[in-house]
């Protein structure tokens, strides 16, 4: 399980582009709301945050981390709340939001290497957006973190 403070897991999140620069957003299969995310997770202790992205990258969308190249790194950790009738629910009601490590990667492979059908798979459907797209397809508490990210990596974008 992922080491936290403060009531905050520690994690990552990856905003990952194809060639032709939209992102990848996957829609959970645990939630039935038409709301998108980035891949995301937590780090298990001893992980370094990058490690741990690839790893996710994996886990979630079936990327190996060869196909994987990182851009850049948000250079501060972003930090969400959950909203109060999601604390005692998620992470068995340890944490009251994340903290995490943002990476910028490319995707250096075809859609036909993306298969969410993984081993304990988290989203239902997947798609490539434009990056301005993300605050309306996410959830309305992590929404302010996507603003902040799409000016955090505006450069490269």
């Amino acid at each position: 399980m992922a080491t936290g403070e403060n009531g905050y897991r520690r994690g990552v999140g990856v905003m990952l582009l194809n060639r032709e620069g939209k992102v990848f957003v996957g829609a959970r299969i645990d939630n039935t709301d038409e709301a998108w995310q980035m891949p995301q997770g937590g780090i298990d202790k001893g992980e370094e945050p990058w490690t741990t992205a690839r790893r996710e990258l994996e886990e979630e969308t079936g990327i190996p981390p060869r196909l994987v190249e990182r851009i850049t790194e948000c250079p501060e950790r972003m930090k969400y709340d959950l909203p109060p009738e999601l604390q005692g629910k998620l992470w068995g009601g340890k944490w009251r939001g994340q903290d995490q490590d943002w990476f910028l990667a490319r995707f250096l492979g075809d859609d036909s290497d993306i298969n969410i059908a993984t081993d304990d798979p988290e989203f239902r459907e997947w798609k490539w957006i434009e990056p301005a797209q993300l605050p309306d397809l996410i959830v309305p508490f992590k929404r302010e973190l996507y603003r902040r990210l799409l000016r955090e990596f505006a450069d490269y974008l």
